[in-house]
């Protein structure tokens, strides 16, 4: 079985980063399948194809003369289920990796076309086969070039406006150039410490990279302390375009957590923290954001992990939640991390 990087790294993204229980990559509809909502999606097809062809001179779909033609002759590199909070929500990725810059035979405009229909068909495979109408689907590649960017643009937001048209609420987006290294690469490396799964090839190639990290430097990776290396290891991959792809638990471990025992927080605020008030209005949580670490087992409402903080140790709340319009206390986490991080 063939195994591409891309694929692996968006499968690692996907299990780690978003935090899908379950993944899959090279996902393919099966002939044996029942197909739901045909004339619904029929209508859309057709829709979409007036829409690009009438705009953009673009034939989208080509020679599939039909929808279940369109469905079958594709595949979605990497497909993920998140199910928290009472919610599911779906991920399906198409991931392309070439050197020169995302580039079909037959030019820029064929380029474009091209990823239209993989978005479009992902689509109706997640109506049609999970009954779903909301996923996030995205295309990815580490080099897209400036031509086929300013052309893919506005033929996806165009794709996103028509779907939300019509009751969807799929979220179409391309990550590429910079921003796949800070949506996908970097949050994927920051939280990726302890796996240790051989089935993941990006990672374990990462890994391996990573033991010869700063060897001919002063300062050696290899003479800090745990503690140490989680702190750097975070200062390293440090970008508010990383953390907005994280889970706000993960945010709290991984950011908070490794400032904290930086010293990012003053020893008032430390204080201040081990309070109910402080801890709801300055971070919406029900708890004090830290407890003091008193040797007991786990205290209920709080990670396992200690955090050293100016020779004491404290455990950090992990009752975050980031519901819209309810609990969400994503802003006020953001905004604190973002006043104090030290350059």
């Amino acid at each position: 079985m063939k195994i591409e990087m891309g694929e692996s790294l968006l499968y690692s993204w996907l299990r780690h980063v978003k935090e899908c229980q379950l993944v899959q990559t090279n996902w393919k509809a099966s002939p044996q399948w029942t197909l739901s909502h045909n004339e619904e999606l029929d209508g859309i097809m057709q829709l979409l194809d007036e829409h690009y062809s009438k705009k953009y001179d673009y034939a989208i779909f080509k020679k599939n003369k039909s929808l279940y033609q369109l469905l079958q002759q594709g595949e979605c590199d990497v497909l993920g289920i998140s199910a928290q909070q009472d919610e599911e929500k779906y991920y399906a990725i198409d991931v392309a990796f070439h050197k020169g810059g995302l580039n079909y035979t037959g030019g820029s405009d064929v380029t474009v076309m091209k990823v239209l229909e993989k978005c479009a068909r992902t689509a109706f495979c997640l109506y049609g086969y999970f009954s779903t109408k909301k996923a996030e689907i995205i295309f990815a590649s580490p080099l897209i070039k400036p031509i086929v960017m300013n052309k893919l643009k506005p033929c996806l937001d165009d794709l996103n406006k028509i779907f939300e048209r019509e009751g969807f609420t799929f979220r179409f987006r391309i990550i590429g150039n910079n921003d796949f290294k800070e949506s996908v690469m970097d949050p994927l490396l920051l939280v990726s410490g302890g796996v240790a799964d051989t089935s993941e090839l990006f990672l374990r190639s990462y890994q391996m990279l990573d033991m010869f990290k700063g060897q001919n430097k002063k300062r050696k990776t290899g003479s800090l302390s745990k503690k140490e290396k989680e702190i750097q290891h975070t200062i390293d991959f440090f970008n508010p375009e990383v953390y907005k792809e994280l889970k706000i638990g993960q945010i709290a471990q991984k950011i908070l957590g490794p400032m904290l025992c930086e010293g990012c927080a003053s020893p008032e605020e430390i204080e201040d923290m081990q309070t109910k008030e402080y801890s709801r209005d300055h971070f919406g949580l029900q708890y004090p954001v830290l407890k003091a670490d008193e040797g007991e087992k786990t205290p209920t409402h709080y990670y396992a992990t200690p955090l050293i903080i100016d020779g004491k140790s404290y455990r950090l709340c992990c009752e975050w939640f980031e519901k819209e319009g309810a609990n969400n206390d994503r802003p006020y986490l953001i905004k604190w991390i973002e006043e104090h991080y030290r350059e």
